[in-house]
């Protein structure tokens, strides 16, 4: 059984299943300029969906596969929503994690509709800098010089690429520099709730309570489908939008969620962070070549200070952990899917 196999990969494996997940990741921006009729909230609602239908299919066959393989440990007298799609009523994480996840799926959507995927996929990158500062604060972990050093340059880096754009956009009459202020605060929403999201579950494993976060991810696709419900009426999407939504619901979100958990099995945080910067790389391109977004020379220089300044903190990460090995701990690497 594959899924069986999957609960045995090796570290090699691991990195090039991981460079899948975020090849997956990056196709939500140039899979979005494909649509021809579907409105704002309509889009959120059919990805967030199909990405609830097609993890309602995928959890139960692939916990059982754990199950069978040891990974997983559910006892048989716990309920049906629990020992198949790893649901936990009682636990007030699962819900907040839940939450999350639907901030950021309707977040993310929205933030398309109004700025270049480049502005979005940039501004995101810098979740697992949310993250460690959120953790800082919240559940008292001390943050590395290299860090917060990281944290002025990402933010020096996305002030110039905005201002930048800002006062471009007031300066011509045909800009719409109202569009590229929601999309902006959007695409903020995404790393914010990120952060919350990784945080709370760090906070409980520390408790002893453990998350699964893929079950995590369906609670919060089926509340991003009930919310944007009411607000995608009245339903304007072509037969060609479903598909392409549906798409993005299966292949960029439930496949490379599920991916991501089992390559967190072996890869430690650093590493996972580090693959998952691959998808601003892959999103800009793809939305460069195929929907003819091409990049400016401000979010190509802003851009790439925050890309800059995330790499040298996960490789001095990366270097600090090797040298000093430290006990297992939860993944806080603030890669999310999206």
């Amino acid at each position: 059984m594959p899924f069986r196999a999957l609960s045995r990969l090796s570290h090699t494996q691991a990195v090039f299943m991981m460079i899948a997940v975020t090849l997956m990741w990056s196709i939500a921006g140039v899979v979005s300029r494909q649509l021809e009729s579907a409105a704002r909230f309509e889009v959120t609602f059919w990805r967030s969906a199909f990405t609830a239908l097609s993890l309602l299919i995928i959890l139960p066959v692939w916990r059982a596969a754990d199950r069978a393989s040891g990974v997983l440990d559910v006892p048989a007298g716990k309920g049906r929503l629990q020992r198949h799609w790893g649901v936990l009523a009682a636990s007030r994480a699962f819900w907040v994690s839940g939450v999350c996840w639907s901030v950021m799926f309707t977040a993310f959507m929205l933030a398309l509709t109004f700025t270049s995927v480049a502005n979005v996929l940039i501004i995101m990158s810098v979740g697992p800098l949310f993250t460690a500062l959120l953790a800082r604060f919240a559940i008292g972990q001390q943050l590395p010089l290299r860090t917060w050093t990281a944290i002025v340059a990402a933010g020096a880096g996305i002030v110039y690429m905005y201002g930048s754009q800002m006062l471009q956009a007031f300066a011509e009459p045909s800009a719409n520099p109202s569009g590229l202020l929601i999309g902006s605060v959007a695409s903020l929403c995404v790393p914010v709730a990120g952060a919350i999201n990784w945080t709370v579950v760090q906070r409980s494993q520390s408790h002893g309570q453990q998350i699964d976060l893929v079950p995590s991810v369906l609670l919060g696709a089926l509340i991003s489908s009930l919310v944007t419900l009411p607000l995608a009426a009245p339903f304007a999407a072509t037969g060609s939008d479903v598909a392409w939504l549906a798409m993005l619901g299966l292949v960029q979100l439930a496949i490379p969620c599920a991916l991501a958990v089992v390559c967190a099995r072996s890869l430690k945080a650093p590493e996972v962070s580090l693959l998952a910067l691959l998808e601003v790389i892959f999103g800009i391109v793809w939305a460069w070549l195929w929907a003819n977004e091409t990049p400016g020379r401000e979010v190509l220089l802003g851009g790439s200070v925050v890309i800059t300044a995330l790499l040298f903190n996960e490789l001095l990460a990366w270097r600090d952990r090797n040298a000093s090995p430290m006990p297992t701990q939860p993944d806080e690497s603030g890669a999310t899917p999206h």
